[in-house]
């Protein structure tokens, strides 16, 4: 691959900019300057979709109406555990208005196999109708006979740990290929029983040092057990998909993260082509990890289509989003840490052990072993098998529930060693952003208003906190868009990468404009249609860093194949020209202008097209495992009021400070922080899914007794981003998803202690077990 240098922006305005030269391959366009130097990149644009959005004009899967739709409903298991002796669907099939019913047998695509797969927790799927209506097929559903041989379960994950708990699996068991597992994904042919793992290592590598003798020389030692709930996933549009099989073409509406992977594994399942499966998702209500996949849903409305003939419709509701599309799982995480009386950190163990249910991948991510520098490491992280739904990704799997220890821990380390725990961070933190973050945070936030914990007054006491996060720049190789340029003036950008919700059709559009000298309103973004080029999915916050150098690139092509075609016209070279403010100029020659869209007006040919990727190597580093170039960070700074007659905690105050690259739009990165902030406020205050241990059951599986906090109890949040040049591609962007839900928690955590003095080592706060830690209520 051919090469040439490139000189960028390196480092933080206002703290320590600079420039580097890099050796980038020789087909990527210039660097960009720095933000304050670019017109649309930056900046804060509107949503280009925000108008059908607020108006009702935007379609979501569940919004899908095809002619001679059904609609389909599942039959799901109500006890935990048991072999299915024999189902009786025939009351149900004879009911006027139902068109087919599907049950959920052991065979793979056509083999004949007419099994019953065992239940394994309330809420698995054993059958599916498709009726002329839902209500239809609800009642149908009611019809269907199941005969069990009722088998022992555990819900509990203390007991499951047990040697003689009931067993969930017989054999071993494997992780999911499409986004079905949570994150760490440990070896499930490891272990007894119902343990999995341990997982000892990830992509950072695994046990360094010598953890046993650098405990032996620690002048100062802290272990802690931290335990964290499990936190199902609650999107405004649930799990679902509209399928309509034809003869020669599957079209799939669906609900989704990842369109290319719910067309890979549909027409993996059904050994079709891919060209054959299309997936489209134009807007998407909510996803925070669990939706990459097609699940159960998708490969029986697909079964129902084809049985029947005509489109199915097939949404689950709210109370199956709870008991089968994912959570995060729960935790029980030993903290041990060793320090030197000066602060330095000798060594760190850790073990934990979570539960995603019947799936795999509990664990408490890698927060312990990168955020803060240590010589001597150690983890176990193993996964708990009960007869509960299973895990899925949310949002920064695993490194929520592992901040939440590591984070108090440093807290704590701190006070032992008579430090700030602020003062401590700076001490131990070798990250140069967070640095920064800190520094303006603080500011910000009032931290020199800071108390001693426990010494505010009155019934009600305030209290202030601090937490980090860590989280890797992801970038999918398997990113490519396709930018044409049309000769009625239009400018369209065109991938299978889906919108969640982020944003991410205002950035495209944003990139393309300032690459071609246009402004966002003049682009016209067509995404999530895996018609297009394939997009990464989106998850991990991992979409910035992916598609938006694949799109500038796609940009930088077709806009010199333009040039090309101008510079013939004016008897010039194309290296003269450059595109800006909606003209065509020459750089020497102010004579020669041309309004860009009378340029494309004139073009040749009815459009000119480029399609670009995701570069592997640039700058001098090649992505590693998907992994690029070091750790999006954050510091959070959280401020409550706690009632110590009641224990009620008020969130009255966030700041928080984050970096993510280059910033593209203010707009969309603060909504992206407040949803984490948020988000991580449900999840230390409120949220927990309660299990029935004698009758296996989830007792609060609805929005009413399933808490979420709600418009008073959010609080004022505050952002500051800061701009951070690497040089890494030719945005220099990546995403911000993760961060902000990863410290949350700690930070409340924090600053309850501060409050009350007391430290909380279980999630969520809530009032009991506020007033339990101040000796006011007794078991």
């Amino acid at each position: 691959m051919d090469k040439r240098k490139e000189v960028f922006p390196f480092g933080i305005p206002g703290h320590n900019l600079d420039k580097i030269e890099r050796e980038i391959p020789q087909e990527e366009p210039p660097a960009w300057p720095i933000n304050a130097e670019l017109v649309e990149v930056g900046t804060r644009r509107n949503r280009i979709d925000g108008y059908e959005k607020v108006t009702g004009k935007a379609k979501y899967t569940s919004d899908i109406q095809l002619p001679g739709m059904l609609y389909a409903k599942f039959l799901r298991a109500n006890i935990p555990h048991a072999a299915i002796r024999s189902i009786d669907a025939s009351e149900a099939e004879n009911m006027p208005g139902v068109y087919a019913v599907e049950i959920i047998t052991n065979s793979q695509e056509g083999d004949g196999n007419s099994s019953y797969p065992d239940i394994k927790y309330v809420g698995q799927p054993i059958a599916a109708v498709a009726a002329q209506s839902l209500d239809i097929a609800k009642e149908a559903v009611g019809k269907i006979q199941v005969r069990y041989n009722e088998r022992s379960f555990v819900v509990d994950i203390e007991e499951a740990m047990k040697p003689d708990s009931p067993p969930v699996f017989e054999a071993e068991i494997e992780a999911k290929e499409d986004g079905g597992d949570v994150g760490v994904v440990h070896d499930g042919t490891k272990g007894e029983g119902n343990l999995r793992g341990p997982s000892t290592s990830s992509f950072y590598g695994g046990e360094r040092g010598d953890v046993e003798k650098a405990f032996a020389e620690a002048e100062v030692t802290l272990e802690r057990t931290y335990r964290t709930q499990v936190h199902t996933h609650m999107p405004l549009e649930t799990h679902g998909v509209v399928i309509d099989w034809k003869p020669n073409e599957m079209l799939v509406y669906a609900s989704t993260q990842n369109t290319a992977g719910v067309r890979n594994e549909l027409a993996r399942y059904f050994d079709l082509p891919k060209s054959q499966v299309r997936v489209i998702c134009d807007y998407m209500g909510g996803g925070f990890g669990a939706k990459h996949g097609a699940g159960s849903f998708g490969p029986m409305a697909a079964k129902l289509s084809r049985k029947t003939g005509r489109p199915v419709w097939l949404m689950i509701d709210r109370k199956e989003e709870h008991l089968a599309e994912g959570n995060r799982p729960s935790s029980i995480h030993t903290l041990k840490i060793g320090a030197m009386k000066d602060g330095t950190l000798t060594s760190i163990e850790q073990k934990s052990y979570g539960t995603a249910g019947v799936g795999l991948g509990a664990g408490v991510g890698r927060v312990a072993q990168v955020l803060y520098e240590c010589p001597n490491f150690k983890t176990e992280q193993y996964d708990v098998l009960t007869h509960a739904g299973p895990g899925a990704a949310w949002r920064a799997p695993g490194n929520v529930q592992g901040a939440f220890g590591v984070e108090q821990a440093i807290d704590e380390l701190a006070e032992k060693l008579g430090m700030d725990p602020l003062a401590y961070r700076d001490m131990i933190d070798q990250s140069e952003v967070r640095k920064v973050e800190r520094m303006r945070g603080a500011e910000r936030f009032g931290w020199s208003r800071r108390v001693k914990a426990g010494a505010d007054s009155g019934v009600v006491k305030k209290g202030m906190g601090v937490g980090q996060s860590c989280w890797p720049r992801f970038v999918d190789l398997n990113s490519s868009v396709e930018v044409r340029m049309l000769n009625d003036g239009s400018v369209e950008v065109r991938s299978s990468v889906q919108d969640i919700g982020t944003g991410t059709k205002t950035i495209l559009a944003q990139v393309v404009a300032e690459e071609l000298g246009l402004k966002t309103t003049d682009i016209t973004v067509r995404i999530g249609d895996t018609l297009f080029p394939d997009g990464p999915g989106s998850g991990g916050s991992k979409v910035t860093g992916s598609i938006t150098p694949a799109t500038r690139n796609a940009a930088y092509e077709v806009k010199k194949k333009l040039f090309n075609q101008v510079a013939e016209k004016w008897e010039t070279s194309a290296s003269m020209l450059k595109a800006e403010g909606g003209q065509i100029l020459h750089t020497e020659d102010v004579t020669k202008k041309m309004p860009f869209m009378e340029a494309l007006k004139g073009m040749k040919i009815g459009q000119i097209t480029a399609t670009a990727s995701r570069t592997p190597d640039y700058g001098g580093f090649q992505t590693n495992w998907g992994l690029a170039y070091g750790d999006l960070g954050s510091v959070q700074f959280a401020e409550v009021s706690v009632n110590t007659d009641t224990g009620f905690v008020k969130v009255d105050r966030v700041v928080a400070a984050h970096s993510c690259g280059r910033p593209l739009n203010l707009s969309l990165l603060e909504s992206q922080i407040n949803g984490g902030v948020i988000q991580g406020v449900s999840y230390a205050l409120y949220e927990n899914r309660v299990m029935d241990k004698r009758t296996g059951h989830f007792m609060n599986a609805n929005v009413h007794q399933y808490k979420v906090p709600f418009a008073m109890e959010i609080p004022d949040i505050e952002t500051i981003v800061v701009e951070e040049y690497t040089g890494r591609s030719s945005t220099d962007a990546y995403g911000i998803g993760e961060p902000a839900n990863i410290a949350t928690a700690a930070a409340i955590a924090n600053a309850v202690y501060n409050a009350i003095g007391v430290r909380i080592y279980e999630l969520p706060i809530t009032p009991a077990r506020i007033l339990k830690a101040l000796n006011k209520v007794y078991e």
